[in-house]
């Protein structure tokens, strides 16, 4: 008995969303290894705290130097970038849980004030970019990325170096299983990732397994 087309397409979809979609710590490791060298330390810097803060790409690329509390070690996502029509506009998220203080560790900081030191340069070479609000993460020319580059960046790198394929959400993926390592709670988990439903945390994470 052979089985339907439509039925191994199922059964192929399946698969794919059972597939470990996160990275292990040694994976980590050799992932930012690659970015290091491989990449400009503005994307270096983003991949880093992708998988070191779980924030969500548009909440990344939304952030404001303002948002940065280095004395504090905390970062305020408060804001999301949204592209429409090749427009960049910024939207306050629409769920209160959305906007949170996270903690940065010491690793993130360091790289956080290098890039400051780097971007500073590219301001004076390209002038004012106040236009864009101080936005941490932009072109030299001061213009917000693409939401598509970072999954384009990660897709190649992972091509090129035979990588355990993830995705850009894979990285909060990745992050969750780091704190569920550290001993955190799901509630814990749940307030960190900002999500408003302690049950879209159960679904989405409990099948992460601590390595």
């Amino acid at each position: 008995m052979t089985i339907p087309k439509l039925a191994l397409e199922l059964m192929s979809e399946q698969n794919a969303a059972n597939e470990r979609n996160y990275w292990t710590k040694e994976e980590i490791k050799n992932f930012l290894f690659i970015t290091k060298n491989e990449l400009s330390l503005r994307d270096h810097v983003i991949f880093q705290l992708l998988i070191y803060t779980g924030a969500r790409k548009g909440e990344l690329l939304a952030i404001s130097w303002e948002d940065i509390d280095f004395e504090a070690r905390s970062l305020k996502l408060w804001k999301t970038l949204f592209q429409t029509d090749g427009k960049h506009l910024l939207q306050t998220p629409k769920t209160r849980d959305s906007k949170r203080l996270i903690s940065l560790d010491t690793q993130s900081l360091s790289l956080l004030k290098k890039w400051r030191i780097i971007q500073m340069e590219e301001n004076l070479a390209f002038g004012s970019r106040n236009a864009n609000n101080n936005i941490i993460f932009t072109r030299p020319d001061g213009t917000p990325l693409r939401l598509a580059y970072l999954n384009e960046k990660l897709n190649i790198l992972i091509k090129r170096h035979n990588l355990h394929p993830i995705t850009i959400h894979g990285l909060r993926h990745t992050h969750a299983s780091l704190l569920f390592e550290a001993g955190a709670n799901i509630k814990e988990v749940q307030e960190r990732l900002g999500h408003s439903d302690i049950q879209m945390t159960m679904n989405d994470y409990t099948h992460v397994t601590v390595y």
